[in-house]
C-alpha cells in the first residue's frame, strides 16, 4: 500500500509552491509541510506500519473563510503571516498495517523566535497523541526542544487537554500544565511549540476526525 501512486512526482517539502509554475505572487502564500523522507520517517514513527497514503487538504478547500473563523476561535488567536494563510496546503499521512488504518501523521509550520518550526504529531485513530516530533527548528536551544524526553511529555494528550491552553498568554491547565520547558532561555519557542500542537490538533479535528 506504499503511496507511490498517490504522491506527485515532486514534493512541496515545506517550501513555497514552485515559482516557475505559479508566478512571483506564489512566493508569499501556500507554505506547506511534508516529512523530509516519508518512507523512512513513517517506518520510524509507526514501526508496525506497512504503508501509507498522503492526503492534501487546506482550509480554503475544506470550508473557506467560515472554517478559518472557526479554527481561529478554537485556537484563541488569529492566523497571521506566511505560515497561516487560508490556502496553506496541509499534508496528512494516513498510516496502514495491511489494509487496516492505524493512525495519522500531520505536520505544520509555526513561527518561532528565530525562524520557522516544523511540528509533527503522530496520532492514534482516536486523535490522541502517540508521538511529538520537531522536524526543523532554528535556535541554539533546538536540541533541547527536539529531545525525545521532551516529546514524550505530549504522549496521550488530546485536543480536549489543549482546549484549556491559552496560546496568547501561555497559561495552561490540567495535563498541559505539566509539560515543562526544557530550555528556559527559549520560552518563546517553547510556547510556539505548544501553540503549534494545539493548532495541529484543531486542524486534524476539522479535516479528519469531525468529518469521519
Amino acid at each position: 500500500m506504499q503511496d507511490k501512486l498517490f504522491r506527485p512526482l515532486w514534493r512541496i517539502g515545506c517550501v513555497v509552491l514552485l515559482l516557475t509554475i505559479l508566478g512571483p505572487a506564489a512566493v508569499w502564500g501556500a507554505v506547506g509541510c511534508d516529512l523530509n523522507d516519508p518512507d523512512r520517517d513513517v517506518a520510524r514513527l509507526f514501526p508496525e506500519s506497512t504503508g501509507y497514503k498522503t492526503i492534501y487538504q487546506s482550509i480554503q478547500k475544506k470550508g473557506g473563510e467560515r472554517l478559518l473563523a472557526t479554527v481561529e476561535k478554537r485556537l484563541g488567536d488569529k492566523f497571521r503571516g506566511l505560515y497561516e494563510t487560508i490556502d496553506v496546503p496541509y499534508t496528512i499521512y494516513e498510516i496502514f498495517s495491511g489494509k487496516k488504518k492505524i493512525g495519522y501523521i500531520h505536520g505544520i509550520n509555526q513561527k518561532g523566535q528565530f525562524g520557522g518550526i516544523q511540528v509533527f504529531l503522530v496520532l492514534n485513530l482516536d486523535g490522541s497523541i502517540r508521538g511529538f516530533y520537531i522536524q526543523k527548528m532554528t535556535s541554539q536551544y533546538a536540541a533541547k526542544l527536539r529531545d525525545a524526553r521532551f516529546g514524550k511529555s505530549f504522549t496521550g494528550l488530546t485536543l480536549k487537554d489543549f482546549d484549556g491552553y491559552d496560546v496568547v498568554s501561555g497559561k495552561a491547565t490540567g495535563r498541559v500544565a505539566s509539560i515543562k520547558n526544557p530550555a528556559q532561555e527559549a520560552e518563546a519557542d517553547f510556547r510556539a511549540a505548544l501553540r503549534a500542537t494545539k493548532k495541529n490538533l484543531i486542524l486534524m479535528d476539522e479535516f479528519v476526525f469531525s468529518s469521519r
